[in-house]
């Protein structure tokens, strides 16, 4: 009998001491490595000279329409809106999905970039790539302007479709007509052959 009793206090005691050590050693550590990579992520949206990030969001989505009848989405794996302007989300791995007209999906992705949630401008930065399935665009800039038929392309722009490649400073795309306007930033006459 007195070997079972000195066998559960022997267990008692081992689990006691086994939940001391994980509470006060083990889960002050976790905890700390777990603020350390939440401040780090946080460091990466802050610039120099930003005051005040108001809210952050993960795994972020808005649906809207645009031309009254198009849908779009816009998505990001991190996201925040700053007090000074509530209207900007600006987000991490932005995704932009368009539905045009004639049921092709625009899909456009940056590492970096924000969205006005007021007139559905999106601005994106960083390794963009866009495709509509037939024409493969990536650059430095994208401007999305909702108010424009285009979108806006620049720094570092390749173009690749079904006619041809081309790379160029500044390009003004039509997703729709399937159109662009190349240009170079200094205005000097572009020459351009376009091969089949």
């Amino acid at each position: 009998m007195k070997k079972k009793q000195r066998r559960v206090q022997f267990t008692l005691v081992s689990i006691g001491l086994l939940l001391f050590i994980l509470t006060y050693f083990y889960y002050p550590i976790i905890k700390k490595d777990k603020l350390l990579k939440d401040q780090s992520v946080n460091k990466d949206f802050q610039k120099v000279g930003d005051i005040d990030q108001s809210t952050s969001f993960e795994n972020l989505e808005y649906k809207g329409l645009y031309d009254l009848n198009k849908p779009f989405i816009v998505k990001s794996e991190e996201a925040y809106i700053r007090n000074q302007e509530p209207d900007i989300v600006y987000m991490k791995n932005m995704h932009v999905i368009l539905y045009l007209s004639d049921n092709r999906i625009v899909e456009i992705t940056s590492l970096k970039g924000h969205y006005n949630k007021v007139n559905y401008n999106c601005f994106f930065e960083q390794d963009v790539h866009a495709t509509d399935g037939e024409t493969i665009i990536t650059a430095n800039n994208l401007d999305l302007l909702a108010t424009e038929n285009f979108v806006k392309i620049y720094n570092d722009v390749n173009l690749n479709n079904t006619s041809g490649y081309l790379q160029a400073d500044k390009v003004d795309y039509d997703f729709e007509t399937k159109h662009f306007k190349v240009s170079m930033f200094d205005d000097k006459t572009i020459k351009m052959k376009v091969i089949q």
